[in-house]
């Protein structure tokens, strides 16, 4: 068998999410009802009841490529792939621009799927991080020192993974800048975007804003509708070929019923509506998030997320992230994600983005938790 790196944190989560009474360690909002989806669109159901059930276009049908495509500046349907998941546009992303040697830069802390699959396929990895005492900003300066003529690839994530922090225009160009000069591609992890916690303003996207970018989106976060598993990639139109000749390998296609879901939920009449369903649940959560946090004193620090339903928090006690989390799963119930999953110990991952009466009783427990330990 050969050495392989688990996804911790994906292991973690399809090993107890669904056995806890508590699920603090999703990063997106509370997810829709079937039937909440089909009440934004009158006259769907009996669309949806005769669907035949047959394999759709292996790309993603039609309409949900345009619909996607209206999503970036300057795109059409042909530089979209329908993808199972965002989980699987980054992999063949990767797949199909690396081979084993080849340089990869990755931003830190970030979903940690792409730096794993770095691991488990021998790229050449450096990274540069999102720094704390600068309130989440990219270290820049290191960005530009690991870039060298050999790196063919600059992943980052924006809103990020798990810190909440969207990347700023200027921002965005700096890495550009270090990208273009050595013909760099940038995969940019793009899944929050639109899950905006203070702004209406949707992010501007990486794509448009250099010709060497695989903007990766989906169905899950910013929209609520996880179990669609529709993600997609948008690229040059050479590119996204190739990408669709891998996918044709590992998933053929996203189901017919997820197609046409996922391109009922992104038209221009229900899409604003889902934004909106979001951005309610993130702003609600995060006031109680933020109160409970601060009636613990400077046992928490915290750095208010852009975006996502979740927030990356700070501990002072002693106690390693991973030990604290396995504790408060086997006795409270409650499951949230280690700072360890991304490299950064001392720090928990809590999601907010859901109702208040499962929220607060989540928080409690872990209060409880808390307490007990710094007895």
């Amino acid at each position: 068998m050969s050495k392989f790196q688990p996804f911790v944190m994906e292991r973690m989560m399809s090993k107890f999410e669904k056995d806890v009474t508590y699920n603090l360690s999703e990063s997106g909002v509370h997810p829709l009802l079937l039937s909440e989806l089909l009440e934004m669109a009158p006259g769907k159901q009996n669309e949806l009841l005769n669907i035949e059930l047959n394999y759709p276009h292996a790309n993603g049908i039609p309409e949900l490529r345009r619909n996607i495509a209206h999503l970036y500046p300057g795109a059409d349907s042909s530089q979209v792939l329908v993808t199972v998941g965002a989980i699987e546009a980054n992999f063949i992303a990767l797949q199909t621009l690396l081979s084993p040697g080849d340089e990869i830069v990755v931003m830190l802390p970030n979903y940690m799927q792409i730096w794993g699959i770095a691991k488990n396929h021998g790229f050449n990895m450096e990274t540069f991080r999102l720094l704390e005492d600068r309130g989440w900003a990219p270290d820049l300066e290191t960005l530009e020192s690991v870039v060298t003529p050999q790196t063919r690839l600059i992943a980052v994530c924006n809103p990020d993974n798990p810190t909440g922090r969207i990347l700023t225009e200027t921002e965005m160009d700096a890495i550009i800048d270090c990208a273009r000069p050595v013909g760099a591609w940038i995969l940019a992890d793009e899944v929050y975007r639109g899950a905006d916690r203070i702004s209406d303003r949707e992010n501007p996207s990486f794509f448009g804003r250099y010709d060497k970018v695989i903007a990766v989106g989906s169905m899950s976060k910013a929209y609520g509708l996880p179990g669609l598993r529709v993600g997609w990639a948008v690229g040059p139109n050479d590119i996204i070929d190739e990408l669709w000749a891998r996918h044709e390998y590992l998933a053929i296609s996203a189901t017919m019923l997820s197609n046409h879901l996922a391109a009922w939920a992104l038209s221009s009449d229900i899409r604003p509506r889902l934004l909106k369903r979001t951005r309610e649940y993130i702003r609600r959560g995060y006031p109680i998030l933020e109160e409970w946090l601060k009636a613990h004193g400077e046992q928490f620090r915290i750095r208010p997320p852009d975006a996502a339903a979740i927030a990356f928090a700070g501990y002072s006690f002693d106690i390693n992230s991973s030990e604290f989390t396995d504790r408060l799963r086997r006795e409270k119930s409650v499951l949230i994600v280690p700072g360890d999953h991304f490299g950064m110990d001392g720090f928990l991952r809590i999601s907010f983005g859901l109702p208040k009466d499962y929220l607060v009783p989540a928080l409690e427990r872990i209060h409880e938790f808390v307490s007990e330990t710094n007895k």
